[in-house]
């Protein structure tokens, strides 16, 4: 008699079947994770909703670094030719967010009208005002490589009295929201000056939940000698090991990314095995974007997941009519409680908590009586996209990989490593000692024993 509602029940613990991971994962987000950050402001604390083509966009690849470590030289040295609104130079030159994607013809789009655009994937920036926003343009140009993926190129960190002159926007802040959606983040430094200056321990520490996708070159390597070459590495690997807490030792790339010659090529065949390296990771990139973004919006699922149950308890907590303000001083000063209490109830494991002091901060702003009590079916919506969902999409995502044709970045610097004007056997062979003053047969032969 009542046999509807058992199919009603098995419909909805099946996963639903999806033709694509991309809609699949908009589908998800839309009907499961976006009510529940909804209702517990998630938005407001953490990230801005995600649109569609934060799940359709190419991968993408964040460059970060001190002024004059080579970020715009490293861009135009993957493209091989330069990009609309350019600058390199010694000094700090690059003073916007350049967003360098493919378009079919070259040009610079402005960042008011860059964020109304829907087929971009920065429309949620608009919430850090005009005074970004006109330190943010899209450079468009035909380049083979930006078929396959977009680089963004930042401002270069300040150091000494000029970082104490505000930007006037929360550079740390928008750094934060690139990394949640980039592939790759690039931290570049300078052979010559490897101090880590305070703005750039802050950048690093905003990046501190997106170290996966963290990559470091050492570029203009080629500038010092072999035994220089072994300390400054050493001393960059201790600098980072004070700011970066993890147990495992970060991958460093070390050579020199611009199409020059190198000045003292004693390390060539070092700078041209780790060129290869980094490439292959870059080249990877398209086809492992659809499981970052899976990988992504789990972590985003989780940390929601957690922000639910903090502001639900704190709501709980909070009386009906006398003494608001008092107990919100006191919930916020005992958070760190808080969190141990939940973590406890709900087995959750503390790396999945944000920030305490952080959201601290927050919590002062808020008005703690509006905050919505638990509530068991969003929550439940969740758990069951992460326990049956997910594990579909995951089928799905081996599938487009096997599917698609040697999804690898190609054109520019990727088709001239091997054998470009300064890649893998240069100065060798007929070559030999090209970058040399004197010519190689008037040179004295090497010492040879004549002792039989």
């Amino acid at each position: 008699m009542f046999s509807w509602l058992g199919t009603d029940d098995r419909r909805k613990k099946e996963p639903e079947v999806f033709q694509t991971v991309s809609e699949g994962l908009k589908k998800l987000y839309k009907t499961k994770l976006l009510p529940l950050e909804e209702s517990y402001k998630f938005h407001e604390f953490h990230s801005p909703a995600l649109e569609d083509a934060d799940f359709d966009n190419k991968p993408m690849v964040l460059l970060v670094g001190q002024y004059s470590t080579g970020k715009t030289s490293f861009i135009r040295y993957l493209l091989e030719q330069d990009f609309p609104g350019m600058r390199i130079g010694p000094e700090p030159t690059t003073d916007s967010f350049i967003a360098v994607m493919h378009g079919d013809t070259e040009g610079v789009i402005p960042g008011n009208a860059l964020v109304v655009d829907p087929k971009k994937p920065f429309r949620k920036l608009n919430a850090f005002g005009n005074a970004f926003l006109n330190r943010f343009v899209c450079a468009q140009l035909p380049n083979p490589v930006l078929e396959s993926i977009s680089v963004i190129d930042t401002p270069g960190i300040l150091s000494g009295e000029k970082q104490r002159i505000s930007r006037g926007y929360d550079f740390a802040a928008v750094l934060e929201w690139f990394a949640e959606r980039v592939d790759r983040i690039i931290l570049l430094f300078d052979a010559h000056k490897l101090d880590i200056s305070d703005e750039f321990s802050e950048v690093i520490k905003a990046l501190k939940n997106h170290e996966d996708k963290i990559r470091v070159v050492l570029n203009k390597a080629d500038q010092i000698e072999t035994q220089q070459l072994m300390r400054v590495y050493g001393a960059l690997m201790w600098s980072l090991g004070k700011i970066v807490n993890t147990p495992e030792v970060i991958r460093v790339y070390i050579g020199s990314f611009w199409s020059h010659p190198l000045l003292i090529p004693d390390n060539r065949k070092l700078f041209e095995a780790e060129e290869q390296d980094l490439f292959k990771d870059i080249q990877s990139l398209p086809r492992n974007a659809a499981l970052r973004k899976l990988n992504d919006l789990i972590k985003r699922a989780r940390l929601a997941k957690v922000h639910a149950y903090i502001i639900s308890s704190l709501k709980k907590e909070m009386p009906s009519v006398f003494g608001k303000e008092n107990k919100k001083k006191e919930l916020i000063g005992s958070l760190g409680d808080i969190y141990k209490r939940i973590e406890r109830e709900h087995q959750i494991s503390p790396g999945d908590f944000p920030s305490l002091k952080k959201m601290q901060d927050q919590l002062q702003a808020q008005d703690l009586n509006k905050f919505q009590p638990l509530k068991p079916k969003l929550l439940e919506a969740v758990d069951d996209m992460l326990a049956n969902d997910i594990a579909g999409l995951m089928v799905l995502v081996r599938q487009e990989e096997n599917q698609r044709p040697n999804p690898v970045v190609k054109g520019g610097a990727f088709d001239g490593t091997l054998d470009g004007p300064f890649g893998h056997g240069y100065g060798e062979g007929a070559g030999e000692g090209i970058d040399e003053a004197e010519w190689v047969v008037a040179q004295p032969p090497p010492f040879t024993s004549h002792l039989k």
